[in-house]
């Protein structure tokens, strides 16, 4: 028994065997899509074909470096993401990447891969992200495994992608324009012999002829797609070319057959082959103009990150490449220039415009030593700036890679889709078999030209782009309006919630607290203020928490030397000074031996009912006092929420403030649902139980926000908010106000219609193409103009999504 396939070549195994008989005759094929490639050809009378097959059908893709280049850590390193320890994430990009059959195909074959951990690659814009331990795999192996596949790719650069863009439009465009050449002057042929050349003595120059323009034309113009199909059926996986391939070379054949005067009576259909070939490129190319139209958003951001810096050298001005600038460099903005890095301030001052980073348009004033960021717009004043991120680890830096990054995440509907579409190809190919079957006993050239229409104008392409284009345009039309989705699975689930849970401080209020009042025990009534609040802003300056900041903000004195600084959320910290431990936060954290001064503990409560907060201070023998503090509720907190109650959702205030505090917001704003006093924990187990019933939003901005972002079915963090939560949130807002959480339940509306509506449409093209198809009643010219069409309507249909 044979152990290679009779179609492919490739090694036939007991677990890969498929047996089909040809001519009467038992064969071993390596796959099911081998055999039904095989049965076509020759039970359409081709049976040579395999008599001038050569041991390679198409040439191999080659890799753009040596293996041992893509190893080593200097080339890596530009392109990998920050990862834990032993794994690296990565960013391909591949211009043959062009139907969701493609897709899945790379991803099944590199998961496969022993030390890769997971892949998702994307057709909208032809990238490849994937992880992998690099104690198991390395990189050039991997890229082996893609070109082996027929998958030429590179580390994503975004000039190495345009570049790569390029290159791929301007080889389309001059296979689009030899096809558009042969397909004119075939026409013509076409016309002579529908008017009665084809009984003349010139019938056969004609014929002749047509082979001489269509024979380039197909192994040229059409190259693409045959490759494309031997490297799906090379590794046992069916793709969108397949079907494709075969009704060409099914049809080019046939019409070589019938020239070479083996059929007396059968006509040849060379202009068909030229023609649907034409149709079909130019479909492609239009397809890739739209998404790349559609899904610009990460490319804009891009744009604004300069190219170039002046980098201060020896007292020297250098030009120097953004990639080039390392920490602790220093860099002078000049007035009116956008800063291209993170870093602090070392001399100069000035005003900038962070609008593109906060949404806030106000300037902020830079000093020495305040922190300035990539992508913001210096004003009138030069300043000298000393380096404190690396390009991809600037605030920036890592919007652009949230962006990119949401288009990976796939959602459950388009890993669905993924799976479905070889199967989807495979019973294309059935149908165009049992059409080929059925019509035969009738009219040969009538079953040949049904069962072309059936393989090219099923479209499985419409069907793949349905989602992933859709959740790609709203992606770019939410970082337009600031609002940054990591997970594109919410743009479902914001859908389905009907209750939205808010923490309070920091996201229904501003967070920017000022000290109203310093209130001292009657033991420290002799200390100076300035002491307390010296010590309380020593141990502050370590916490990320607002009331934290505005403790440190309001200190006059020199900060203190502080040792074993802990924090425990949702309570307070602890450190010591000068040998005494101190801690700060809630009384019942501070004060657990109730130590504390019966009209202080009065006055506090008075405060606040005031809306006031009270930040405790004591060491392990007593209570030194404590600081109020007060903040603002943000001024379109009150519309917002009117607006998602109007809507039928149901609105709770999830807090670890004081009960008093946060029931007075919850009774200015409307809301009847507080819990205040909540740990970490707590949080996350109340977002628990209400999901026993509900699908739950969690919108925050703390640290101690994180857990209960993670539990809710899907989350918002205010991108001002602490790393831990902007971390943990499905969508992080970028502007402090609460408008965009209305603009982006409306957008994920909006998305979940259009998903079905593409769905749908991509559905019913298919119900009623493919049935007229295996009537005989579309052409296979016909066929190639619908096929592309109903692509383009799918992406155009998408693109709406990108109107307010």
């Amino acid at each position: 028994m044979s152990n290679t396939c009779f179609h492919c070549g490739l090694e036939v195994t007991s677990h890969n065997r498929i047996q089909a008989n040809i001519e009467q005759a038992p064969q071993d094929f390596c796959c099911a899509g081998c055999a039904s490639v095989c049965q076509i050809i020759h039970q359409s009378g081709l049976g040579a074909f395999y008599s001038q097959q050569t041991s390679s059908m198409l040439p191999a893709v080659t890799l753009e470096y040596p293996l041992e280049f893509y190893d080593a850590p200097a080339f890596q390193q530009p392109f990998l993401e920050s990862a834990p320890e032993g794994e690296k994430i990565i960013t391909l990009i591949s211009d043959t990447i062009h139907c969701a059959a493609c897709v899945w195909l790379i991803e099944k074959a590199l998961n496969s891969l022993t030390g890769v951990n997971w892949v998702r690659a994307n057709l909208t814009d032809k990238r490849i992200r994937l992880s992998w331990n690099e104690g198991d795999i390395q990189l050039s192996q991997i890229m082996q495994r893609l070109a082996d596949l027929g998958y030429s790719a590179m580390p994503f650069e975004q000039n190495i992608a345009e570049q790569l863009a390029n290159r791929s439009n301007k080889a389309m465009l001059y296979k689009i324009g030899f096809a558009a050449f042969t397909m004119m002057n075939l026409l013509w042929i076409s016309i002579a012999l529908y008017t009665g050349a084809s009984e003349g003595k010139y019938h056969q120059y004609f014929q002749w002829l047509g082979f001489a323009l269509a024979t380039p034309t197909l192994f040229y113009s059409g190259s693409g797609f045959l490759k494309s199909a031997y490297t799906g059926l090379r590794n046992g996986l069916m793709n969108m070319d397949v079907p494709i391939s075969i009704g060409a070379l099914t049809t080019y054949f046939y019409s070589v057959y019938v020239l070479l005067g083996f059929s007396a009576k059968g006509e040849v259909y060379f202009d068909t082959v030229v023609n649907f070939i034409f149709v079909i490129l130019i479909g492609r190319y239009l397809e890739s103009s739209a998404k790349k139209s559609s899904i610009s958003a990460s490319s804009s951001l891009q744009q604004l990150q300069p190219k170039v810096a002046l980098v201060i050298k020896d007292k020297d001005e250098i030009i120097t490449p953004i990639a080039a600038i390392n920490i602790n460099d220093q860099v002078l903005i000049r007035p009116g220039e956008r800063i291209p890095v993170d870093g602090y301030v070392r001399s100069g001052a000035s005003d900038t415009d962070e609008s593109l980073l906060s949404g806030e348009s106000r300037p902020v004033a830079k000093k020495i030593g305040d922190e300035v960021f990539a992508g913001s717009v210096n004003g009138q004043g030069a300043l000298e700036i000393v380096v404190s991120q690396t390009l991809k680890q600037s605030v920036l830096g890592k919007i652009v890679s949230l962006v990119e990054n949401t288009q990976h995440n796939k959602s459950a509907v388009v890993c669905s889709i993924d799976r479905i579409i070889p199967y989807f190809v495979g019973v294309t190919i059935f149908l165009a078999l049992a059409t080929f079957v059925y019509w035969y006993p009738e009219d040969f050239d009538l079953a040949l030209l049904s069962a072309t229409s059936v393989l090219i104008i099923t479209c499985p392409c419409a069907f793949g782009l349905a989602t992933p284009m859709s959740i790609a345009v709203a992606s770019g039309a939410a970082i337009k309006e600031k609002m940054l989705i990591k997970n594109s699975d919410t743009l479902e689930v914001l859908n389905q919630v009907d209750w939205v849970v808010f923490d309070k401080t920091g996201t229904l209020t501003l967070g920017e607290f000022k000290v109203e009042q310093v209130v001292y025990s009657p033991a420290q009534q002799q200390a100076k203020k300035s002491d307390l609040m010296q010590i309380m802003a020593s141990i502050e300056k370590y916490s990320e928490h607002p009331l934290a900041q505005a403790i440190v903000v309001e200190n006059q004195q020199a900060l203190l030397t502080t040792n074993d600084f802990q924090s425990t959320p949702g309570q307070g910290v602890s450190a010591s000074i000068d040998g005494v431990a101190y801690k700060i936060g809630k009384l019942s954290f501070v004060d657990s031996s109730q130590q504390v001064d019966a009209d202080m503990l009065k006055n506090s409560q008075q405060i606040e009912l005031q809306g006031s907060s009270c930040i405790w201070c004591s060491t392990q023998d007593q209570v030194l006092g404590f600081v109020a503090l007060s903040d603002q509720i943000k001024a379109d907190a009150k519309a917002t929420i009117a607006q998602l109650l109007a809507t039928g959702k149901q609105v709770s205030i999830l807090s670890g403030d004081s009960q008093v505090v946060t029931q007075k917001v919850a009774d200015y704003l409307g809301i009847k649902h507080v819990v205040a006093q909540a740990l970490p924990e707590d949080k996350a187990s109340y977002i628990k139980q209400l999901q026993q019933q509900h699908q739950v939003l969690m919108i925050g901005d703390g640290v101690n926000d994180a857990p209960a972002l993670v539990q809710a079915d899907t989350s918002m963090a205010i991108g001002s908010g602490s790393d831990v939560s902007v971390n943990h949130a499905d969508v992080v807002l970028l502007k402090s106000t609460l408008s965009p959480i209305l603009a982006m339940i409306t957008l994920a509306q909006r998305t979940s219609r259009t998903i079905k509506q593409n769905i749908t449409f991509a559905l019913l093209y298919n119900a009623l193409m493919v049935p007229l198809a295996m009537m005989a009643k579309v052409t296979p010219l016909f066929a190639a103009i619908a096929m592309p069409i109903s692509s383009l309507i799918v992406i155009g249909n998408a693109a709406r999504l990108r109107k307010k």
